[in-house]
């Protein structure tokens, strides 16, 4: 580590599969989470960090700009090139983090999705960079020719961080040989404004809307396996919270998309807003950081897009999630909360059965929440010394850049 009175060595910081201006602010709040972790990490290793942003190409704007922060996005087909723009921007890393979007380092999606995933660390590692693969869920690898691809990557690796227990025992099965690191969701720690006092005596409930499976998947034929009618589901909370006395509903979008309309949950609330005069549609936001601040005024929260609820958990507001995959009870799950509706087991009755006891026992919940955010915040504490631990091993001997 440098003399405590020299200039801090720069280390240029990779992020692959991060984004700045994602329409899915879940994907943002990764991003901005992991970047504020990652420039702690690399102050505690007497390292001055500069982020390098590696992921997809987005049309809107970016979240917010700093000086130690480069969005050097990309389409898929120039990972797949040698040379060029990726292979620049990789050479320039001294380390590399690689999020993988959060859940998509995975056979599910297919072969192409899952080569492009892999790449990122297969031409990391290509380039003689150490390797990290930052909190997220991994797997599952079901075809044949995944798992020896997965692990080939994996075991190369400085260290792999996952974000709940079943990544954690997926990869021990794997029979990974590289250190894992069991840790929690980094948007867990995305920073926050807390709302002002509020003396209107009014109940806010927050409800995000998923757009996706409001619209039955990319099929609009219920892709993702539902129990129950979604729209139905949605529309029954909105009619009992809408008319509900002393309470106010905010329908709350967290992908917020004007080019994939499939996907977008603002012009679903909207609809609902028409459809149910007295709710409140929350704005489009500019970043994750002002969404999970909205979000954190809330008294109550439940919805789909785990992000969305993962703001309201980190924020200490009750929150029912509403699961529609292996993620949400992995992560909230590992961090021993079980007040989760499965959209894909349950029942539209038996979902509004969990969210009226959750909205009747929310102190309960805040409790619960409380508790487990201890664990939260030393999760996060042994990924972000861990990291601190890999920048700091990287040669003292590179260039004097900052």
């Amino acid at each position: 580590m440098p003399n405590s009175s020299s200039p801090p060595l720069k280390v240029t910081i990779g992020l692959f599969w991060h984004s700045m201006n994602s329409d899915n602010l879940g994907v943002g709040a990764l991003t901005l989470a992991n970047i504020e972790i990652l420039r702690r990490a690399a102050r505690t290793a007497g390292r001055e960090a500069h982020f390098l942003i590696l992921g997809w190409r987005d049309p809107r704007p970016d979240y917010l700009t700093a000086p130690d922060i480069e969005h050097r996005p990309f389409r898929t087909r120039h990972l797949m090139r040698p040379g060029g723009q990726v292979a620049a921007d990789i050479a320039r890393c001294d380390i590399v983090f690689d999020i993988g979007g959060g859940d998509s380092f995975t056979d599910i999606y297919g072969f192409k999705r899952f080569l492009t995933i892999w790449l990122s660390k297969a031409r990391s590692l290509a380039a003689g960079k150490p390797l990290v693969l930052s909190p997220q869920t991994v797997g599952p690898f079901d075809k044949w020719w995944s798992p020896p691809l997965a692990r080939a990557v994996m075991n190369r690796a400085a260290f792999v961080t996952s974000r709940d227990a079943p990544s954690t025992a997926f990869l021990g099965k794997l029979g990974l040989q590289a250190e894992i690191l069991e840790t929690t969701d980094v948007a867990m720690g995305l920073p926050y404004t807390p709302p002002a006092l509020r003396e209107d005596g009014k109940i806010r409930v927050g409800l995000n809307v998923s757009g996706l499976l409001f619209n039955g998947g990319y099929t609009q034929s219920n892709q993702f396996g539902l129990k129950g009618d979604y729209p139905g589901l949605i529309r029954e909370i909105v009619s009992r919270f809408s008319t509900r006395e002393g309470v106010e509903l905010h329908l709350v979008g967290h992908v917020q998309s004007e080019h994939i309309a499939v996907e977008d949950d603002q012009r679903v609330s909207a609809e609902l807003a028409k459809e149910f005069p007295g709710t409140v549609l929350a704005p489009v936001f500019a970043s994750p950081i002002e969404a999970k601040s909205y979000i954190a005024g809330m008294d109550f929260f439940m919805g789909a897009r785990m992000h969305a609820t993962i703001a309201a958990f980190s924020s200490g507001v009750p929150v029912v999630p509403m699961a529609y995959s292996r993620k949400f009870a992995g992560v909230f799950g590992t961090l021993g909360y079980d007040h989760v509706a499965d959209c894909k087991t349950d029942s539209n009755d038996e979902i509004l059965a969990r969210i009226e006891a959750g909205f009747a026992d929310r102190d309960r919940l805040a409790q619960e929440m409380a508790q487990a955010m201890r664990g939260v915040d030393a999760r996060l504490g042994a990924y972000e010394a861990r990291a601190a631990q890999a920048i700091a091993a990287l040669s003292a001997t590179s260039p004097r850049r900052a």
